[in-house]
């Protein structure tokens, strides 16, 4: 059933019955400006900069009679500006370091239509929940649309197998979601024992396929004052063993997540640990974080070119599934938030990779102008030479795929 089809039963259902329900959401205005260096092939495509608008709005619709829920969450978008265009006819490999128009292409069920797709714009709608759930004393089931995260990562996330977040996205309110079933089961200790299923398409055939599966298992538990984490899953075929953990000693946070992943061609081991502290520095609230990341699927050499890239399929892979956001091996991030007011914070985040150099450097702001409205923004700088990863990757020809200082601002409204 089309997402357009779904909306009117949404809007509806509010009529069809006298249960509890909630119905909300937000419209969000972005303005999108991005930079190009001479020597960089978007340059070639789009000038010397990039200008684009996207607008979002979004109906949340959820109703709870007794033990039961379902929710229902629609999404309008609508893009204008030069991206839209230079991006259509990308090439393949080029397109999976630089996605495009939201799709369902993997998905089990298809709840996003591209109505307009031309010239400088785009106008699509979707569904990016939709699920029905029953939750007892000490479980729960939901099955549809839904989103999951776990893990222990602030920056990287080598748990979250499913839709991780870019370390370098500004907006990270809501997760894109998946078809899935998932199981949780509360124990009187506090801990709980979780379970998903996601069952994905071929998105070369369109075949609903096994090996594109995730079955997943974690367990959450307690040693004294910290917590751990056990997980166990097979993910598009291959199977995934993850150990994480929690510990606060002296006011601090350490985190931390072993992922050890074995495919047909080899075994990886992803890493990452973290801390964060908070206090006090002349009457403003602070907050610092510093993440290390080892990417066992990186490139070894730091090689970055597409002939070199070619030789690891197994990156290439998680590259175009959206799992992974990084190329080389060895990563360190890390970000201060200073409360300037009680409504106003200013977080500069370091994202490098300490094996080129080079490094993403951002200054986000946020800011609630009133009840319902708030504003978000960033200036990114990427920095590194030419064949780095945040300088930009080879892409033959003497041209790279690189993009010089940018913008983001946003205004949401929330209803």
């Amino acid at each position: 059933m089309r997402p357009e089809v779904w909306l009117l039963l949404l809007l509806g259902a509010p009529a069809l019955a006298d249960e509890p329900y909630e119905l909300g959401g937000h419209t969000k205005l972005r303005f999108i400006g991005t930079t190009f260096p001479s020597d960089s092939v978007f340059r070639q495509l789009s000038g010397r900069e990039s200008l684009d608008l996207e607008g979002d709005l979004r109906l949340n619709f959820k109703a709870a009679p007794g033990r039961w829920t379902f929710s229902a969450d629609y999404q309008l978008i609508g893009l204008f500006g030069d991206r839209v265009e230079y991006t259509r006819d990308l090439p393949p490999a080029i397109e999976v370091l630089s996605p495009r128009l939201p799709d369902d292409r993997r998905r089990l069920f298809d709840f996003t239509k591209v109505m307009h797709d031309r010239d400088k714009a785009a106008l699509l709608h979707r569904l990016d929940r939709f699920w029905a759930g029953y939750a007892s004393e000490k479980a729960v089931v939901r099955v549809g649309r839904q989103a999951i995260s776990w893990g222990n990562g602030l920056f990287y996330a080598p748990m979250d197998l499913v839709n991780p977040f870019d370390p370098a996205a500004v907006d990270t309110e809501y997760k894109a979601g998946d078809d899935m079933v998932y199981l949780q089961y509360l124990q009187d200790s506090g801990s709980d024992l979780q379970a998903a299923a996601v069952v994905r398409r071929n998105p070369l055939n369109g075949e609903v396929e096994s090996e594109q599966a995730t079955v997943a298992v974690k367990y959450h538990g307690f040693v004294g004052n910290s917590e751990y984490d056990l997980l166990v899953a097979e993910h598009y075929d291959d199977l995934v063993l993850g150990l994480g953990g929690t510990w606060s000693p002296g006011g601090a946070v350490l985190r931390g997540d072993l992922v050890v992943t074995d495919t047909d061609s080899d075994t990886y081991v992803q890493l990452v640990a973290n801390w964060t502290y908070s206090w006090t520095w002349r009457g403003r609230n602070m907050s610092g974080a510093l993440e290390y990341h080892f990417n066992g699927f990186g490139q070894q050499d730091g090689r970055y070119d597409p002939e070199s890239l070619a030789e690891n399929p197994d990156l290439l892979e998680r590259l175009a599934r959206g799992e992974t956001f990084t190329l080389g091996r060895h990563y360190l991030a890390g970000s201060v938030l200073i409360e300037m007011t009680p409504l106003w914070t200013l977080t500069p985040t370091l994202l490098a990779n300490i094996g080129d150099p080079s490094a993403l450097l951002q200054l986000v702001t946020s800011r609630s102008l009133s009840d319902n409205v708030t504003f978000l923004g960033s200036l990114n700088v990427p920095v590194g030479p030419g064949g780095s990863e945040f300088g930009g990757i080879e892409s033959g020809d003497g041209l790279y795929l690189s993009t010089g200082p940018g913008v983001f601002a946003q205004l949401a409204w929330y209803f």
